[in-house]
Protein backbone atom coordinates (compact mmCIF):
# COMPACT_ATOMS: atom_id res chain seq x y z
CA UNK A 1 0.00 0.00 0.00
CA UNK A 2 1.30 3.12 -0.85
CA UNK A 3 0.73 6.89 0.41
CA UNK A 4 -2.67 7.54 -1.77
CA UNK A 5 -3.54 3.88 -1.59
CA UNK A 6 -3.20 4.75 2.27
CA UNK A 7 -5.35 8.13 2.17
CA UNK A 8 -7.97 6.59 -0.02
CA UNK A 9 -8.48 3.72 2.83
CA UNK A 10 -8.48 6.43 5.76
CA UNK A 11 -11.16 8.08 3.69
CA UNK A 12 -13.24 5.71 3.15
CA UNK A 13 -13.14 4.04 7.11
CA UNK A 14 -13.71 7.55 8.37
CA UNK A 15 -16.09 9.39 6.06
CA UNK A 16 -13.55 11.94 5.54
CA UNK A 17 -13.16 13.64 2.04
CA UNK A 18 -10.11 12.66 0.77
CA UNK A 19 -8.14 15.94 0.67
CA UNK A 20 -9.27 15.86 4.57
CA UNK A 21 -7.74 12.14 5.08
CA UNK A 22 -4.38 13.31 3.36
CA UNK A 23 -4.13 16.19 5.45
CA UNK A 24 -4.92 13.98 8.34
CA UNK A 25 -2.26 11.36 7.30
CA UNK A 26 0.33 14.65 6.90
CA UNK A 27 -0.14 15.59 10.41
CA UNK A 28 0.36 12.48 12.07
CA UNK A 29 3.27 11.85 10.51
CA UNK A 30 4.89 15.00 10.75
CA UNK A 31 3.81 14.93 14.66
CA UNK A 32 5.16 11.60 15.21
CA UNK A 33 8.19 12.74 13.21
CA UNK A 34 8.63 15.83 15.20
CA UNK A 35 8.20 13.79 18.93
CA UNK A 36 11.37 11.88 17.86
CA UNK A 37 13.26 14.62 16.37
CA UNK A 38 12.74 15.95 20.30
CA UNK A 39 13.90 12.73 22.18
CA UNK A 40 10.09 11.57 23.00
CA UNK A 41 7.90 8.04 21.88
CA UNK A 42 5.33 7.97 20.60
CA UNK A 43 3.12 4.92 21.83
CA UNK A 44 -0.15 3.66 20.01
CA UNK A 45 -1.98 1.15 22.24
CA UNK A 46 -2.68 -1.68 20.27
CA UNK A 47 -0.63 -0.46 17.48
CA UNK A 48 2.89 -0.13 18.46
CA UNK A 49 5.78 2.30 20.06
CA UNK A 50 7.87 4.31 18.01
CA UNK A 51 11.07 5.38 19.29
CA UNK A 52 14.81 6.52 18.42
CA UNK A 53 17.35 4.46 19.37
CA UNK A 54 21.16 4.83 19.85
CA UNK A 55 23.53 2.91 17.17
CA UNK A 56 26.98 2.92 18.59
CA UNK A 57 30.50 3.95 16.47
CA UNK A 58 31.59 0.77 14.80
CA UNK A 59 34.12 -0.36 12.61
CA UNK A 60 32.89 -1.02 9.32
CA UNK A 61 34.18 -2.38 5.99
CA UNK A 62 34.65 -0.34 2.16
CA UNK A 63 32.80 -2.98 -0.57
CA UNK A 64 34.77 -1.95 -2.99
CA UNK A 65 38.47 -1.59 -1.66
CA UNK A 66 38.05 -3.71 1.61
CA UNK A 67 39.59 -1.64 3.67
CA UNK A 68 38.41 -0.52 7.27
CA UNK A 69 36.37 2.66 7.97
CA UNK A 70 34.91 4.15 11.08
CA UNK A 71 30.90 4.50 11.09
CA UNK A 72 30.00 6.96 13.48
CA UNK A 73 27.44 6.63 15.89
CA UNK A 74 24.13 8.00 15.50
CA UNK A 75 20.46 7.70 15.81
CA UNK A 76 17.94 5.69 14.57
CA UNK A 77 14.38 5.48 14.51
CA UNK A 78 12.45 2.34 15.72
CA UNK A 79 9.04 0.65 15.58
CA UNK A 80 7.91 -2.39 17.94
CA UNK A 81 4.64 -3.75 16.92
CA UNK A 82 1.84 -4.12 19.61
CA UNK A 83 0.35 -7.08 20.79
CA UNK A 84 -2.98 -6.27 18.57
CA UNK A 85 -1.24 -5.78 15.66
CA UNK A 86 0.64 -8.98 16.10
CA UNK A 87 -1.93 -11.11 17.10
CA UNK A 88 -3.64 -9.63 13.91
CA UNK A 89 -1.53 -10.96 11.16
CA UNK A 90 -0.63 -14.43 12.89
Amino acid sequence: MNKSELINAIADESGLTKADAGRALDATVTSVTNALKGGDSVSLIGFGTFSVKARAARAGRNPQTGATIQIKASNIPAFKAGKTLKDSVN
